[in-house]
Order: structure tokens, then C-alpha cells, then sequence
């Protein structure tokens, strides 16, 4: 858990969900709140990949130099193509870069509270998985109704819907978010009924 909340008041959020269920529209919503930071876990660990990054060199030892774009950056589709050959091979890179995304959010966290930032917010899809509670005072779960996510996906995304049939069917159950998490938001309306339930969870949460 966070320390110092109440020298700072500052409260960290996490949010989760799957894919197609709106994370994106929560996450720009709350980016409205003042005093608001926002870390995504994926693009944070994109990022610490980079040359000269905390991931970078750990994961080139790990799977070779074959890995590296003529920039010497690591090509993620090459490395993506390894570590779906088998579950060892994406066990070995969730343990190089999970930690160092973890760290380098509590860098975050700290440098955010000597700002006086009120609302850290937190968005991982492995939320749940990765231990983010011992972090987070909340998490919340966005939630969306199966067809209604199938049918964003095919307008955003495109594919087929037999692709993302077969992706839903392998991510965690809606039971699994509901019972690891704090608040749900369903998310099944439209952009001004989001807007509206996430104003009242941030009054209720700033006002506890």
C-alpha cells in the first residue's frame, strides 16, 4: 500500500478490464480530473525496452541478439513471435519486464506525491495478476458487455468476429475482474453516461 496518504492526500486508482471494454475513453476521462497522473503499464514497458532501458539489455541476453531491428532497438514483432512458441518463453520475459514496470511506477508514485498530485492512476490488463493491490487504495473493473465488445472491436479493430470470439474466450471471466476488484464501471452506454459514473466514483472516493 501507498505510503505518506495522509501528508498527501494523494489516492492511487487502478483500472483493468478487457480488451475492446473502453480503458482508453476511462483513462482520458480521468485525465480531466486536476492534479490527475496517468501510467499505462503496457506503453511504460514498451518504453523501458528501449536502448539503454532497464528491460533492454536483460531481454537481449535473454533471447539473442537475433531480436534487434538495424537500429539495434528490439523488434517487438520478432520477439513477440518467440515468446508465443511457448509458455517458458513468455514466463521469462513477464519476469524481466513486469518488475521493472512495477519499479518504475513507485519511482512514479513517490515523484508524483512530492508534486502534490492527487488522483495516480494506474491501467495494466494483468492488473489483477501482477499484485497491483498492494500498490493501489482501489481498483476498478471497466466492464462490457460481451456482444457490445465484440461489435467495438470489429468497428475499431476490424478481423472477423470469429477472431475475437476466440480472443475473448481466452481472456480471464468477467467472475474473475468482479471478485479482484473494488468497483465495477459498466461501460455498455455512451461516452456522456461514462463521464457521469466516473464523476461520482471520483466524488466518492475523494470524498471518503
Amino acid at each position: 500500500m501507498k505510503t505518506n496518504e495522509a501528508d498527501t492526500g494523494m489516492h492511487i486508482l487502478g483500472i483493468t478490464g478487457g480488451i475492446g471494454s473502453g480503458k482508453s475513453e476511462v483513462l482520458h476521462l480521468l485525465s480531466d480530473t486536476p492534479d490527475s497522473c496517468i501510467v499505462e503499464a503496457d506503453r511504460l514497458a514498451h518504453q523501458l525496452m528501449m536502448p539503454g532501458r532497464a528491460a533492454y539489455h536483460r531481454i537481449v541476453e535473454c533471447f539473442g541478439k537475433e531480436i534487434l531491428a538495424q537500429d539495434g532497438t528490439i523488434d517487438r514483432s520478432i520477439l513477440g513471435r518467440i515468446v508465443m512458441q511457448s509458455p517458458e518463453n513468455l514466463e521469462q520475459l513477464n519476469r524481466i519486464v513486469h518488475p521493472a514496470v512495477k519499479k518504475s511506477i513507485r519511482g512514479r508514485i513517490k515523484r508524483a506525491e512530492a508534486r502534490g498530485v492527487r488522483l495516480f492512476v494506474i491501467e495494466a490488463a494483468l492488473l489483477i495478476q501482477d499484485g497491483y493491490r498492494s500498490i493501489c487504495d482501489e481498483l476498478w473493473y471497466i466492464f462490457v458487455e460481451r456482444e457490445i465488445r465484440i461489435r467495438r472491436l470489429l468497428e475499431t479493430r476490424g478481423g472477423t468476429r470469429g477472431k475475437w470470439d476466440t480472443f475473448l474466450a481466452n481472456q480471464p471471466a468477467e467472475r474473475f475482474f468482479r471478485e479482484n476488484t473494488d468497483v465495477t464501471i459498466e461501460n455498455n452506454g455512451t461516452k456522456e453516461e461514462l463521464r457521469l459514473k466516473i464523476n461520482n466514483e471520483l466524488q466518492r472516493l475523494f470524498l471518503k
